[in-house]
């Protein structure tokens, strides 16, 4: 079985600001049947209002952010979140991920600011940075 996973929105950004790193081949394999991303209504509008806000730095335009949030969408589980584990983390908006991933029945959180995450596994979610979920499913050794 696939492991199904939150992407925080740093890992997108890393994505869209380099071709070279491992959050964009984390990215090419969004939609493959290497794992699931979930996603909720507000992690979308914060995906699209962090790409919006520099899209001059990714050198996007809108129709490509708007391609972006539509691929990330269909290729995605959408999930409603109906209770609110608030506040567990210091930052509401990781709150938000947490929640995301609680509801989703998500295996992993992959992030950059694993330190942001502490006691989530608890849950019994695991957070791992996007060069070490590449190795855990077999993509870099």
């Amino acid at each position: 079985m696939k492991p199904v996973v939150v992407l925080d929105t740093n890992v997108l950004v890393s994505a869209l600001s380099s071709k070279l790193g491992a959050s964009h081949r984390l990215f090419q394999l969004v939609g493959t049947d290497k794992f699931t991303t979930a996603l909720s209504v507000p992690l979308v509008l914060e995906y699209e209002s962090v790409i919006k806000r520099r899209k001059k730095l990714h050198k996007l335009t809108a129709k490509q952010v708007a391609d972006i949030i539509d691929y990330l969408c269909s290729a995605s589980i959408k999930q409603k979140v109906f209770y609110l584990w608030r506040p567990f983390l210091p930052d509401p908006k990781d709150d938000m991920i947490l929640e995301l991933a609680i509801a989703a029945a998500c295996n992993y959180i992959i992030t950059f600011n694993k330190r942001d995450f502490s006691g989530v596994d608890h849950f019994n979610i695991k957070i791992a940075t996007p060069g070490e979920f590449l190795k855990i499913i077999g993509e870099i050794k």
